[in-house]
């Protein structure tokens, strides 16, 4: 994505265009990463690497039919099921959740073209400066091989095999990586780029950016991981986390924790004691954000709303000209792991408007101003702003009018009991039971579309339509680096430390006003990896990290809604049918 208020390196805008619209038909494996020469057409070191970096933005980690369908619809945190005569489509989405996905899955595909198309980009970038006599060449240079390992690690994550070609070597034969070998290569030259990598904030770096501190981050990562990688096939999910680190002294553990503390005592990020606002419309200033996809509603690469959009309901709408799209909710396994812990800053959050209005959403609701309006609208459209978190029970809110604008009350916003679009008798109750006649078949009747609680983590943004919004979305932030180090103590048996860090997360967030802006409540049980892996999904819900969680915690396999007990060869994603017939690659495991 174009950065927020500032492009990389500052190029002009209708500049960075131009290579965007270059790179718009490299993408997928066959036509970029296969062919006999590599990224020809792009000389510009600048604009590669612009592209490089645009790639994360562009569907990839933005939209929930991205990397995001891949890391949570196949979890107990996301499902989206097919809602009467919705939301079928070829059955793409229930696949992922029901694991009946084949290599001609639309979701698999789209996400390895997504991906390989990184790889290729980055690629790419390398050889365009490589080439060059760029100012700072050595930190844009690091910048573009961290980006092909952040790439080249996620294809690995989800599908096993990434492929390679040496971007300086003229038509340079493909190399196929492995996840089980390739990890620890991975994690060795990350840590070779550090000293080229600039430290955030300085020579004109941003959250944006892959600086040191992203690094930090992406390093603990792929440590905390690594043993999944080198095992994946693992029957019992025995993972050996204590293994040699491979690089520097102890264990994967131990590396974990020194990255995340040099990034926890840096001083140079903060929790946000509103939690929220690291999902807010004006996050760009966030004080936990390590490495984020900077979004803007510029008109050229606007922003994506889709994590907002996908859960919002159809008759629930932002402003006259805004709506959601009733896709997504969570499942009731994932809600029941917040029971008893409702009060949890982030489990839920009511929104005040300037005069002192409180939006309850539980019926006792009248009205709400109309002066907030949307921002950038030439039509004054007033905005309604509905509540943050997780969403269950019966909804309420504005009534669109036929003459296309919000129903009033006076100069306020009326706010009424809310029914389905699509099945207008049916009352808007996100229920957080889902009742399927075929357990196993994630299909409700028309009269059965509300169902599922529904996650409004990241704030719906009306700017610019239903699809675009200034959310920057997170990679990294400070919030899952403690949980990292957390889940890393505990594995090593220092579970007091692990409890500090876990109840830092806890009682730094605070409620809001109307609870007195209560922090919330420390832990006070003994640790064990059952209350730990619901404190992963507390912390990080909605942010593409549950599947690596629950590979990590054995979850992964096991039944629950709509899902089957399932082989540890589902663990990995198939490789596209198109590249196994072009005999490129081999298939995984199982789906031979």
């Amino acid at each position: 994505m174009i950065m927020k208020t500032k492009t990389i390196f500052s190029l002009k805008i209708i500049t960075l265009f131009s290579f965007i619209f270059l790179f718009a038909s490299c993408t997928d494996l066959d036509e970029v990463v296969l062919d006999e020469v590599l990224g020809g057409e792009a000389s510009d070191p600048a604009g590669a690497l612009a592209a490089a970096y645009d790639r994360l933005g562009d569907r990839t980690f933005t939209d929930h039919g991205g990397v995001f369908s891949l890391q949570e619809y196949t979890t107990d945190e996301a499902i989206l099921p097919t809602r009467g005569s919705d939301w079928g489509d070829g059955g793409k989405w229930r696949d992922m959740h029901e694991f009946t996905w084949t290599s001609n899955n639309a979701i698999v595909v789209d996400n390895w073209n997504l991906l390989t198309n990184g790889i290729t980009r980055s690629l790419t970038a390398i050889k365009a400066i490589e080439e060059s006599t760029i100012a700072d060449k050595a930190m844009f240079l690091a910048e573009a091989k961290a980006l092909l390992a952040f790439y080249t690690y996620h294809t690995l994550d989800l599908y096993g095999q990434a492929p390679y070609k040496d971007p300086m070597v003229f038509k340079a034969p493909l190399q196929v990586f492995k996840a089980d070998t390739q990890i620890d290569k991975l994690i060795t030259e990350v840590e070779a780029l550090i000293p080229d990598l600039a430290d955030i904030g300085t020579k004109s770096t941003h959250h944006g950016r892959f600086t040191k501190q992203a690094a930090y981050a992406f390093l603990s990562t792929m440590y905390l991981n690594r043993a999944v990688f080198k095992d994946r096939y693992n029957a019992t999910s025995n993972f050996n986390f204590s293994e040699a680190a491979v690089s520097g002294s102890g264990t994967d553990m131990d590396r974990v924790i020194y990255y995340t503390s040099l990034l926890i005592d840096s001083g140079k990020f903060s929790l946000e004691s509103d939690y929220f606002k690291n999902f807010a419309r004006d996050n760009d200033k966030g004080k936990e954000l390590i490495f984020a996809i900077s979004q803007k509603i510029d008109y050229i690469r606007n922003g994506s709303n889709s994590f907002a959009y996908v859960c919002m309901e159809r008759n629930q709408r932002t402003s006259a000209a805004n709506r959601g799209t009733n896709a997504a909710c969570t499942t009731p396994e994932f809600y029941a792991t917040w029971d008893g812990n409702h009060d949890d800053p982030r489990f839920h959050q009511h929104y005040q408007y300037a005069d002192g209005t409180w939006f309850m959403n539980d019926g006792t609701d009248v009205s709400v101003p109309a002066t907030d309006l949307v921002p950038n609208n030439d039509k004054n459209l007033p905005w309604f702003h509905f509540n943050r978190g997780i969403q269950a029970g019966p909804q309420y809110g504005p009534k669109l009018l036929t003459s296309a604008s919000l129903e009033m009350v006076g100069n306020r916003i009326k706010v009424s009991p809310l029914y389905m679009e699509k099945s207008t008798t049916t009352r808007m109750d996100f229920t957080p039971t889902l009742t399927f006649a075929k357990p196993l078949e994630s299909v409700f009747a028309q009269n059965e579309i509300n169902q599922g609680a529904r996650i409004f983590k990241y704030e719906f943004d009306p700017e610019g339509g239903n699809g675009n919004s200034n959310v920057d979305i997170s990679l990294f932030r400070l919030g899952g680096v403690y949980a990292m180090r957390a889940e890393a103590y505990f594995r090593k048996g220092s579970t007091g430390l692990a409890m500090s860090d876990l109840n830092t997360l806890r009682t730094s967030r605070h409620r809001e006003s109307l609870f007195a802006n209560t922090p919330g409540k420390a832990l006070t049980a003994a640790l064990d990896a059952a209350q730990l892996y619901k404190e992963l999904g507390f912390e990080l819900y909605w942010e593409l990290q549950r599947r690596p969680q629950s590979l990590r915690f054995g979850k992964f396999d096991l039944p629950g809604t709509a899902k089957p007990a399932t082989e540890p060869y589902r663990r990995f994603f198939p490789i596209p049918q198109t590249v196994i017939d072009a005999k490129d690659l081999e298939q995984n495991e199982g789906y031979k």
